[in-house]
């Protein structure tokens, strides 16, 4: 697992995350950690073909979703995942990915995505615990999203 495999990521949320909802997220500690589906929590899985291999995973808690939700639809009240929510979150993760994949491209990396999956219980994760790159991206009055990457 190479660091420099987040970084794509990481610029890309940072670049999507101000601009859909106009707040600039902090970084946190980068580390490996193991990929663990916990209830309450919503995984967006993000296949990637190419010259890199694996899955890009967001994962937040319910309460952040809704708060992100809410803040794309221009502080709307979202209180349920339903399926709105769960198009938009999913939207989000799609978001940065396909942006990060143009900045992989823009270094020479050519690589594609899948349509994003949103999970929401560890059975529908479809792929086994496993230990991922990870770093945390700390939003003011919303809260925290993890990216998780797992590239071959």
């Amino acid at each position: 697992m190479k660091a420099e495999y987040i970084n794509p990521f990481l610029e890309s949320a940072r670049i999507v995350l101000e601009q859909l909802i106009n707040v600039r997220p902090t970084t946190g500690q980068l580390g490996i950690k193991d990929v663990k589906f916990v209830e309450s929590h919503i995984w967006i899985q993000i296949g990637m073909t190419g010259q890199m291999e694996g899955d890009i995973v967001f994962g937040l808690h319910e309460e952040v979703a809704l708060k992100l939700v809410s803040a794309m639809m221009g502080g709307y009240s979202v209180t349920e995942m339903d399926e709105m929510s769960q198009s938009a979150i999913s939207e989000l993760g799609n978001m940065i990915s396909g942006n990060a994949t143009t900045i992989l491209y823009n270094q020479g990396v050519r690589v594609d995505i899948t349509p994003p999956k949103l999970i929401q219980t560890a059975a529908a994760a479809g792929f086994a615990p496993t230990r991922a790159l990870t770093i945390p991206l700390m939003m003011d009055q919303i809260g925290q999203l993890d990216i998780k990457v797992l590239i071959t």
